[in-house]
């Protein structure tokens, strides 16, 4: 029997709507549902991803039955097992780990949007772990809180046609990173005769519709917005009735940035003086500007904190803050708020205290987090926890490596492949090498999984329910049902950590059975049943703008959610948690000692500046390098540079180079670019996921990964950002050709 059942891609953020054919409990056939969220057809027929749902769900590369390991770590020697036995085994470690160390021997990994996060840190709550890793310090983290602490909540940008006046794209290219809904919406804008503006240091998509295209240089975006400030107060551009009102400081915020004159902000951003004016104009004079930030100032290590306060004085004194056309304070949730799901509060003091982070990153920490919670719930609404207080990798390692403070003895993987994701590859394979205990849970056997103890496999896309709510800072939530029952043995990532947390007592914590149930519960509060979600795709209520303006329960105006009830542009709170009360540049990062530098040059080589990170299409990070159309597509892991550069270090399009810091190296194939000079972008996440897994080659990961490179240490100190996005290398000219061009 045939039937036809709602269900939702998961191979990027949208989580587009599909109809699957189903026979016998099979998907045969795959076709968009306009009638959806997204509802809208066009995005998928651009879109090369989705098609991969109807292969992956029996591809010959997937896990489908619990492994544990036999041989040793890394050999690619294992045996099937059933999810009981393994469960049991796991639960056994992790007893005997706890009671040997404490419960916060055990740290998690999370990392890509292909997964609820929420059971694997509710477990880590109950279970009494604070040590919760992940890469949100390079993205979302930084600006969370910097919004929150500006603005009392986060904001996003309100792109309204006909009131948005002027739009900058910053340090991101949704050509690439969103190829979707928002690069549709773009590409209309730029067509509407508003004024676009795009900052960065490669001409992308999006750069070459713009205005204005500014090539800043690497790590110096904070200077470049205290002089779009510059301008707009010496222009007297602001919104002066809004900075009298609502904004704080602003006196402060003015004699701070007279010394960044668009002058003094050409010479170190390497951008015209007169294009800086020009941009600072079109904003300031707008009567309603936008802004989107992305990655690229997400990951330029001590200054991201700066930057993303920087951007948000330059919203406030301009009065485009919830503001229609402008941006938008974000509502609190109507559903069960993500905070709760992961039953936060569970996690005791005396385990709170023992995080990692603790007086490292004073903000991204559960003591900076309670200080901030303290202001930022004024008006009812609670930051995410688990995300605002994850351990730095840095220190995460450093407890695997040394057992300071104390032991970190096992790690749960979730959804994420840090081999090739996190910073400084080789530190985390020694590291992840000598632990006791590593569980990964995965779609498939990468670098990560192969050197597990289980990997356990997961049910993926049209196998599982999505109900996605993006940490639960916002009033909204998208997604489906799922079209069959997962195939083979697997399981949600909610079945997994429920049976963990059912055996070591647990059993009150998770009172729904299924990852189904538990969303129909999430969902419940907002009077929206389940089957009415499925039907329509999306929970969503439209903002209202100007909330600051809403009477109170004493008649005044609410305000805002900080310590002075305004705009904070000099912040009374930041000082008490390692930041400065006006946003203020930082130094940057060197990778490269002189005797590297020296060697590199004495062998024709050149010092050079470096960024990575940036999403290439039809790539995602680390993933989607086992489809093969993908591959023939793009078929070699490339470092970009502009024609001059290459001209004048004696390179050519196709040579292969090789970049190193001391940290490490790695190897590329050299591209010419439309990008500022003396700058080299280098593709992220290769690895052969068609080699055999494990020892030695571990699918490749040594040859093009650029994280060979990188460093995790602690940069930026209130959340302890690293850097991806201003660092150096040195580069050279290599005769051996790479393993993606010899056709192994």
């Amino acid at each position: 029997m045939q039937e036809i059942k709602p269900t939702n891609c998961h191979y990027c953020g949208y989580c587009c709507a599909f109809l699957a054919t189903v026979e016998d409990g099979r998907v045969v056939d795959l076709s968009p549902d306009p009638s959806r969220y997204p509802y809208d057809d066009r995005i998928l027929a651009g879109c090369r991803r989705w098609r991969m749902n109807l292969d992956a769900l029996d591809g010959a590369d997937r896990v489908n039955y619990p492994l544990r390991r036999v041989g040793e770590r890394g050999a690619n020697q294992w045996e099937r097992v059933s999810w009981d036995e393994a469960l049991d085994d796991i639960v056994c470690s992790l007893r005997e780990l706890a009671q040997q160390h404490g419960p916060e021997t055990l740290a998690s990994a999370i990392g890509g949007p292909h997964a609820s996060f929420w059971p694997l840190h509710r477990f880590m709550n109950l279970f009494g772990s604070p040590n919760n890793m992940g890469i949100g310090q390079i993205c979302w983290n930084p600006r969370i809180w910097m919004d929150a602490l500006t603005f009392g909540w986060t904001v996003e940008a309100d792109i309204t046609p006909g009131l948005t006046e002027c739009l900058f794209i910053w340090g991101t290219n949704p050509a690439q990173s969103d190829n979707s809904a928002f690069w549709r919406a773009i590409i209309q804008f730029s067509k509407s005769g508003a004024a676009l503006v795009v900052i960065d240091p490669r001409r992308t998509q999006v750069a070459a519709l713009a205005d204005i295209w500014l090539p800043v240089r690497p790590g110096t975006d904070c200077t470049l917005a205290l002089a779009f400030m510059h301008v707009i107060i010496e222009e007297n551009l602001i919104d002066r009735a809004f900075v009298d009102e609502w904004c704080h400081g602003f006196d402060e915020l003015a004699e701070h940035v007279e010394k960044y004159t668009p002058a003094y902000a050409a010479q170190v951003c390497g951008v015209p003086e007169s294009d800086i004016r020009k941009a600072a104009r079109l904003f300031g004079e707008a009567q309603a500007a936008a802004l989107v930030s992305g990655r690229g100032i997400d990951q330029v290590g001590v200054n991201v904190a700066p930057t993303h306060r920087a951007i948000c004085c330059l919203r406030a004194i301009t009065g485009n803050v919830d503001k229609q056309g402008a941006c938008v304070l974000a509502e609190a949730s109507d559903f069960v708020s993500e905070v709760v799901m992961e039953m936060t509060d569970a996690l005791a003091p005396e385990h709170r205290v023992r995080c990692l982070n603790t007086r490292r990153t004073p903000l991204q920490s559960y003591e900076g987090y309670e200080k901030a919670r303290a202001i930022t719930e004024k008006l009812g609404r609670r930051l995410p926890e688990r995300y605002l207080t994850s351990a730095a990798p840095d220190l995460v390692l450093r407890a695997m490596e040394t057992g300071e403070p104390y032991p970190v003895r096992a790690l749960i993987v979730n959804a994420t492949n840090p081999l090739l994701t996190y910073a400084d590859t080789h530190r985390v394979f020694k590291a992840f090498m000598g632990l006791d205990l590593i569980v990964v849970l995965d779609y498939y056997m990468t670098p990560t999984a192969s050197i597990a103890d289980y990997v356990l496999p997961i049910a993926g896309a049209i196998e599982r329910p999505i109900f996605q709510v993006h940490g639960g800072v916002a009033n909204n939530g998208y997604g489906g049902p799922a079209a069959v029952a997962p195939y083979y043995e697997r399981r949600t990532d909610y079945e997994v950590f429920r049976e963990l947390g059912i055996r070591l007592g647990q059993e009150q914590a998770w009172p729904e059975e299924t990852l189904e149930e538990a969303f129909a519960a999430q969902l419940a509060p907002t009077g929206m049943d389940w089957e009415t979600y499925c039907r329509i795709g999306l929970y969503y209520q439209p903002p209202a703008y100007q909330k600051h303006l809403k009477p109170g329960s004493d008649g005044a105006p609410l305000g805002f959610a900080t310590t002075t009830g305004k705009i904070e542009l000099a912040s009374e709170f930041l000082p008490q948690v390692g930041g400065t009360r006006l946003p203020e540049p930082g130094g940057h990062v060197s990778l490269c000692s002189p005797e590297l530098v020296a060697e590199a040059e004495a062998q024709g080589g050149a010092h050079i500046r470096m960024i990575t990170g940036s999403r290439k299409q039809p790539y995602n990070a680390s993933m989607y390098f086992n489809n093969p159309a993908f591959r023939e597509k793009s078929p070699v892991p490339v470092a970009e540079m502009s024609e001059d550069t290459a001209r004048n270090l004696g390179l050519e399009p196709g040579c292969t180079v090789e970049l190193a810091t001391d940290q490490g190296s790695a190897r590329f194939v050299l591209a010419i670019a439309k990008m500022r000079d003396d700058l080299v972008n280098v593709d992220y996440g290769w690895w052969h996921p068609e080699w055999t897994p494990g020892a030695p080659e571990f699918g490749g990961m040594w040859e093009s990964n650029v994280n060979c490179l990188t460093t995790c240490t602690l940069a930026e100190p209130m959340i302890g950002t690293w850097s991806y996005n201003d660092i150096d290398c040195v580069i050279r000219r290599v005769d051996e050709p790479i393993s993606w061009q010899n056709g192994r």
